[in-house]
Protein backbone atom coordinates (compact mmCIF):
# COMPACT_ATOMS: atom_id res chain seq x y z
CA UNK A 1 0.00 0.00 0.00
CA UNK A 2 2.83 2.37 0.87
CA UNK A 3 4.53 1.67 -2.44
CA UNK A 4 1.41 2.87 -4.30
CA UNK A 5 0.92 6.09 -2.30
CA UNK A 6 4.44 7.44 -2.83
CA UNK A 7 4.30 7.30 -6.68
CA UNK A 8 0.77 8.73 -6.60
CA UNK A 9 2.01 11.73 -4.58
CA UNK A 10 4.93 12.16 -6.99
CA UNK A 11 2.61 12.10 -10.00
CA UNK A 12 0.26 14.62 -8.35
CA UNK A 13 3.13 17.01 -7.59
CA UNK A 14 4.55 16.66 -11.11
CA UNK A 15 1.12 17.28 -12.62
CA UNK A 16 0.64 20.37 -10.47
CA UNK A 17 4.05 21.75 -11.50
CA UNK A 18 3.45 21.11 -15.18
CA UNK A 19 -0.02 22.66 -14.93
CA UNK A 20 1.44 25.70 -13.25
CA UNK A 21 4.05 26.12 -15.99
CA UNK A 22 1.43 25.77 -18.72
CA UNK A 23 -0.82 28.31 -17.00
CA UNK A 24 2.05 30.79 -16.63
CA UNK A 25 3.03 30.46 -20.27
CA UNK A 26 -0.50 31.32 -21.43
CA UNK A 27 -1.21 34.04 -18.87
CA UNK A 28 -0.41 37.56 -20.07
CA UNK A 29 2.64 39.07 -18.45
CA UNK A 30 1.41 42.64 -18.01
CA UNK A 31 2.69 43.10 -14.48
CA UNK A 32 5.35 45.62 -15.52
CA UNK A 33 3.38 47.35 -18.25
CA UNK A 34 1.12 49.45 -15.97
CA UNK A 35 4.12 50.19 -13.77
CA UNK A 36 6.12 51.46 -16.75
CA UNK A 37 3.18 53.50 -18.02
CA UNK A 38 2.88 55.12 -14.59
CA UNK A 39 6.60 55.90 -14.58
CA UNK A 40 6.29 57.58 -17.98
CA UNK A 41 3.29 59.59 -16.79
CA UNK A 42 5.19 60.64 -13.67
CA UNK A 43 8.19 61.66 -15.73
CA UNK A 44 5.96 63.96 -17.80
CA UNK A 45 4.43 65.44 -14.65
CA UNK A 46 7.87 65.98 -13.14
CA UNK A 47 9.13 67.57 -16.34
CA UNK A 48 6.25 70.04 -16.48
CA UNK A 49 6.62 70.85 -12.79
CA UNK A 50 10.35 71.31 -13.15
CA UNK A 51 9.75 73.87 -15.91
CA UNK A 52 7.65 75.92 -13.49
CA UNK A 53 10.22 75.63 -10.74
CA UNK A 54 12.92 76.84 -13.14
CA UNK A 55 10.71 79.70 -14.30
CA UNK A 56 9.94 80.82 -10.72
CA UNK A 57 12.91 79.56 -8.65
CA UNK A 58 12.63 81.81 -5.61
CA UNK A 59 8.98 82.84 -5.82
CA UNK A 60 6.31 82.21 -3.26
CA UNK A 61 3.12 80.66 -4.56
CA UNK A 62 1.33 84.01 -4.08
CA UNK A 63 3.82 85.79 -6.39
CA UNK A 64 3.20 83.50 -9.36
CA UNK A 65 0.60 84.52 -11.99
CA UNK A 66 -2.76 82.87 -11.25
CA UNK A 67 -2.78 80.63 -14.35
CA UNK A 68 0.72 79.34 -13.62
CA UNK A 69 -0.14 78.95 -9.93
CA UNK A 70 -3.20 76.83 -10.76
CA UNK A 71 -1.20 74.71 -13.21
CA UNK A 72 1.56 74.22 -10.63
CA UNK A 73 -0.93 73.23 -7.93
CA UNK A 74 -2.56 70.75 -10.33
CA UNK A 75 0.83 69.27 -11.23
CA UNK A 76 1.85 69.04 -7.58
CA UNK A 77 -1.42 67.28 -6.75
CA UNK A 78 -0.94 64.81 -9.61
CA UNK A 79 2.68 64.25 -8.56
CA UNK A 80 1.70 63.42 -4.98
CA UNK A 81 -1.37 61.32 -5.79
CA UNK A 82 -0.14 59.42 -8.84
CA UNK A 83 3.59 59.21 -8.29
CA UNK A 84 4.69 59.62 -4.69
CA UNK A 85 1.80 57.57 -3.30
CA UNK A 86 1.96 54.77 -5.88
CA UNK A 87 5.62 54.32 -6.80
CA UNK A 88 8.53 53.15 -4.65
CA UNK A 89 10.66 55.95 -3.24
CA UNK A 90 13.70 54.84 -5.25
CA UNK A 91 11.70 55.11 -8.49
CA UNK A 92 10.44 58.59 -7.56
CA UNK A 93 13.99 59.77 -6.91
CA UNK A 94 15.17 58.18 -10.18
CA UNK A 95 12.48 60.12 -12.06
CA UNK A 96 13.46 63.37 -10.33
CA UNK A 97 17.14 62.84 -11.11
CA UNK A 98 16.38 61.89 -14.71
CA UNK A 99 14.25 65.00 -15.32
CA UNK A 100 16.84 67.27 -13.74
CA UNK A 101 19.66 65.65 -15.71
CA UNK A 102 17.68 65.94 -18.98
CA UNK A 103 17.05 69.67 -18.45
CA UNK A 104 20.65 70.43 -17.59
CA UNK A 105 22.01 68.37 -20.49
CA UNK A 106 19.85 70.25 -22.97
CA UNK A 107 17.47 67.45 -23.93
Amino acid sequence: MGSVILPAIGIAVATALIGSLVFQSFAPNNELSPFLALEEKCEKIASEGYKFHLKYPESNLDEIPIDDMNALIRLDTLWIEDCVNRLPAATVFDIINSVERDFHSGE
